[in-house]
Parts: C-alpha cells; structure tokens; sequence
C-alpha cells in the first residue's frame, strides 16, 4: 500500500463498487445466468457462473462457452439474465454497513462514486436500498460503458463524470477478482470485501492491498486505507 500514500489532508476519489459489495447479490446474478443459460438449452454448473460474477456481461458468455456459444446466444442470454435478475431484486440485501461505509468516506471529505455496469433500472433499485442519492456524487450504468471489467473501461468513465483527470487520487472498493484486475488496469489501489465468494490468495494475486469481510468492516478500519 505504501506506492499508494497520499497523505492524510489529502482528499480521494472512492469508487465503489455495488453489486456484491455494498448488495449481497452475487448469488442471485449467479442463478440468473444459470437460469437465462437453461432458457436457450445450455446448462452450465452454478459455481462456474458464480467464478464470473462481477465479469461484465458483455464478457461473460464468451468467457464461460467460447466465441461460439457468445455468437450463437450471447444476446438472448444478457436480455433473459436482465429479466431473471428482475424477479430477484427483492430478495437482495444490503451488506452490513454498506450505507454507513458510503457515510464514513464522505464525512471525511473525499468524493464518491458508485462504479456499475448493471441496467440503469437496477442501479436505481439499488440506490433506492442504499438511499444513496444524496450521498453520492455521481454514479454510472451500463449505458456509460464501453467495456466492462476487467477492461479499465467502467472505472476511467466513473473519474470522467467527476470531471477529474485518470490520475487522480482514487481508490477502488469491490468485491471480486474482476473489480481487483480492472483497478490494476487502471492504475488504481482496490480494497476488497470478502462478500463476493473469492479466495483470500486469489484476490491477494490479483492486486488487492486491503480485505475486509464486510463493508462495516472496512468502515471502521478506514484509516488503514488510502481513504484515511
């Protein structure tokens, strides 16, 4: 962590994930896939589809079956996962300390945004559990993505609506390997909560500098952070 220190006046730019970090809703996006997969006639195993949770959807299916199974039913499947996601929004919750963790960073006076690839209607459910409107400082959908993560792509976006240069001091805050590698493409510190299923090693490998099992955790132990 120590390429990462600013200095404690300094202000930072957190951006931080949603899905699977501050919503538990990694399980329900696995069993989405699985279930919008078994619509087309392709049945893949639930803990493959869980491996890729936090991979834009955009990347999945290829990833998952290869560049036949993308060209073949890559567009019917993001379309049936949107709508299978749509009856589970309900049963998503939110992490322990996930709303006071948003708090705690802009009480310290950083700025912040919410870092997301999903549907603008989810991101919107989500704000609504988080009450996180006039929290945050701005937030993205899949609307302002090119390519989703691993790619760079989501995170520079998040910057560009603050207005602030890729360079800036910012962290990220996520829960997957996926979140890890694209802070890393992006030249960007990660923090991680465990929320998203990973292994400690895996998201030690990939980059990650600090974990934390959930995001109240990380909330009290914020001065041993970049966002200190």
């Amino acid at each position: 962590m120590d390429g990462y220190r600013w200095g404690v006046s300094d202000s930072v730019i957190a951006v931080v994930d949603i899905d699977g970090t501050l919503v538990d809703s990694n399980y329900q996006h696995a069993l989405a896939w699985y279930r919008a997969l078994r619509a087309v006639g392709e049945t893949y195993p639930v803990w493959r589809l869980h491996r890729l949770i936090g991979m834009g959807g955009d990347q999945l299916v290829t990833e998952l079956g290869g560049d036949e199974l993308e060209s073949r039913v890559g567009d019917q499947v993001r379309e049936r996962q949107g709508k299978e996601v749509d009856a589970l929004l309900e049963e998503m919750a939110l992490l322990p300390g996930a709303r006071e963790l948003l708090l705690a960073i802009k009480e310290r006076g950083h700025r912040l945004v919410l870092a997301s690839s999903a549907q603008e209607h989810h991101v919107d459910a989500f704000l609504d559990k988080l009450d996180a409107r006039d929290i945050v400082d701005e937030w993205t959908t899949s609307a302002d993505v090119e390519a989703s993560k691993p790619a760079p792509n989501l995170l520079q976006v998040a910057l560009k609506k603050l207005g602030v240069s890729p360079d800036s001091p910012s962290v990220v805050i996520g829960d997957s390997v996926w979140d890890v590698k694209a802070a890393h493409n992006a030249g960007m510190p990660a923090v991680v909560v465990r929320s998203g299923g990973f292994g400690d090693d895996e998201l030690r490998d990939a980059g990650a500098i600090a974990l934390y099992d959930t995001p109240a955790d990380l909330r009290q132990a914020l001065d041993d952070t970049p966002l200190a």
